[in-house]
């Protein structure tokens, strides 16, 4: 069977034999990868390290790949969004599985483990500022798996029929999907101290999550809903940006993903904390400990 080629138009390699949004180069990608989106954070995630291999930096992408008790881990930054998730999961795995000289598919697939950490607004009266939350199942309002081939083997589609029947779904508003993390890893990362929860990654941080400024809204009851929503006995439990991309396009090229998020914010309560940065380093170390 002839090997899938992949031309320069279609993945780009820099000069310096990087990946072109990246900046990283096959040998610096560990096996396991902490995913975090502000670049700040990637310095605070590689602190805990006994020693560094290599630091790359491009935009709002950087990198950082090191030792922490013994396990080789790359930290890299994501920016804000599930287009970035598509740039960065689409990076990684080229790196892990395309041969960067003959421009094919590798004949033995290296998997991921992908742990996003970041943070979310809660939307339940157990989930309030502070709290951490593995996101079981991600419900994308981004639309982005849409694009992909297997997107509905992919995704959960009865999870997926009855929230949109129960939200009252305005199609204008694109096609929701519903991905899952990684069962064995969901477990290994979020053990019995994090909520396992239903997230809805937004495409937007203000009418995607209903927060109306100036502009309106198009449903202005859909937030309600949302809270109201109940299904085998799950409710959605928070708002963030990524973790429906990066969970959907693990699964569909095998690798392990989960997110996992403190609370900033609790919109039921209309709570926020914008001093988050300096305890968010606990919940750092419980994935340093665990991935």
């Amino acid at each position: 069977m002839k090997k899938k080629y992949f031309a320069p138009s279609e993945m780009i390699i820099n000069e310096d034999g990087s990946i072109f949004h990246l900046h990283l180069k096959p040998e610096n990608l560990a096996d396991k990868v902490i995913l975090v989106g502000d670049p700040g954070r990637v310095a605070l995630v590689a602190s805990h390290f006994e020693s560094i291999e290599c630091e790359v930096s491009n935009r709002e992408f950087r990198a950082i790949t090191g030792i922490f008790h013994g396990k080789r881990i790359t930290t890299l930054s994501t920016g804000i969004g599930c287009d970035n998730i598509d740039i960065v999961v689409n990076e990684l795995d080229a790196l892990a599985n395309i041969d960067f000289k003959t421009r094919e598919e590798k004949e033995t697939l290296r998997q991921l483990t992908l742990v996003r950490i970041g943070t979310c607004g809660g939307l339940q009266p157990y989930t309030p500022v502070g709290t951490y939350i593995a996101s079981a199942k991600s419900i994308g309002f981004d639309g982005l798996l849409n694009f992909y081939a297997g997107r509905n083997q992919a995704s959960d589609l009865d999870f997926e029929a009855e929230f949109k029947k129960q939200v009252e779904w305005d199609l204008q508003m694109g096609n929701p999907y519903v991905a899952c993390a990684d069962r064995d890893l969901l477990d290994t990362i979020a053990l019995d101290d994090m909520v396992r929860g239903v997230t809805i990654a937004c495409g937007g941080f203000f009418g995607p999550q209903g927060r109306e400024l100036r502009l309106p809204l198009k449903d202005s009851k859909l937030n309600e809903k949302i809270e109201n929503f109940s299904y085998n006995g799950m409710q959605v439990t928070n708002f963030e940006m990524e973790s429906s991309a990066l969970a959907g396009l693990a699964t569909l090229m095998g690798h392990r993903a989960v997110t996992v998020c403190m609370v900033i914010a609790n919109r039921l309560a209309k709570e926020a904390n914008a001093g988050y940065k300096n305890t968010i380093d606990n919940l750092i170390e419980k994935v340093l400990e665990r991935i």
